[in-house]
């Protein structure tokens, strides 16, 4: 089995991007994508980006690794009756069922970063994108002070330490890796850039409950209590995440509403 998708068809994502749909709206809002433009939204989960971008008349093709998450988000578009808009089971390092040039938009929020592989990722990305068209990535920050990063970095000294071998998927988030990926694909230096945004997760419950939703929902969180149990350590590992999902939270009214910071890639093909 495939340990990353093993990793993702864990717990329940859904549950997690359904705090994100408000935030995927605003992204894809600022894609200026046109009517009849062919988008791959790449890692694209249960259709937080994939879906917003149907709705504006693009011809939408979402890939993603967990069987699970494909199953939800092809519900979600039949209830919706997009008809322009599929999701499909795919690897991102290995896009074998996608001919050359086939997108005038490769997008992928917080997705494909999770893929190992990282230099395959890229290759893969430029070789469906047609001249002319566009990459555009969002992809968390290591060490950011916002709460994803945070998350990662308290959850990770629980865990044992990964494989020999092992990419971060957080290096998706420095821009001398990105370029490097991206080079390495054959895309020069200045047909990259870069901006920091900020993507809020909201959720109609206390920041506690959205720590328990993690808990139980999130692969990679799920693995942290796994592990932290094994040595008494679970309610630190608790204790710990509430503090930082509490202090984060910008919402005066009983809810969460936690801004994150990431970094947005754009390359030209």
């Amino acid at each position: 089995m495939n340990p990353n998708k093993t990793l993702w068809e864990k717990g329940d994502f859904t549950r997690i991007a359904e705090t994100m749909r408000e935030s995927g709206d605003a992204l894809v809002a600022g894609l200026d994508i046109k009517q009849g433009c062919k988008v791959l939204d790449l890692g694209c989960g249960d259709g937080t980006t994939a879906l917003p971008a149907a709705r504006l008349g693009a011809e939408v093709l979402g890939v993603d690794i967990a069987g699970n998450l494909v199953a939800a988000g092809n519900n979600r578009i039949k209830k919706e009756g997009l008809g322009n808009c599929s999701i499909q089971e795919g690897d991102a390092t290995d896009l074998h069922m996608l001919a050359d040039h086939s997108f005038d938009l490769v997008m992928s929020f917080f997705g494909a970063m999770f893929a190992p592989k990282p230099f395959d990722v890229a290759r893969e990305m430029v070789r469906v994108t047609r001249p002319g068209g566009r990459i555009v990535m969002g992809n968390w920050i290591p060490g950011d002070p916002t709460l994803v990063a945070q998350i990662l970095k308290i959850s990770s000294a629980y865990t044992p330490p990964p494989p020999e071998g092992f990419v971060s998927p957080m290096l998706w988030g420095v821009e001398s890796n990105v370029i490097e990926r991206f080079n390495s694909a054959g895309i020069p230096k200045e047909n990259i850039s870069f901006s920091r945004e900020t993507f809020t997760f909201n959720a109609p419950y206390s920041p506690a409950e959205f720590v328990k939703n993690f808990k139980d929902y999130y692969g990679p969180t799920m693995n942290a209590f796994e592990a932290a149990e094994k040595n008494g350590k679970a309610s630190e590992l608790q204790s710990e995440l509430v503090a930082l999902f509490n202090s984060q939270n910008k919402s005066g009214t009983g809810n969460t509403s936690i801004p994150a910071t990431f970094l947005k890639v754009t390359v030209s093909c």
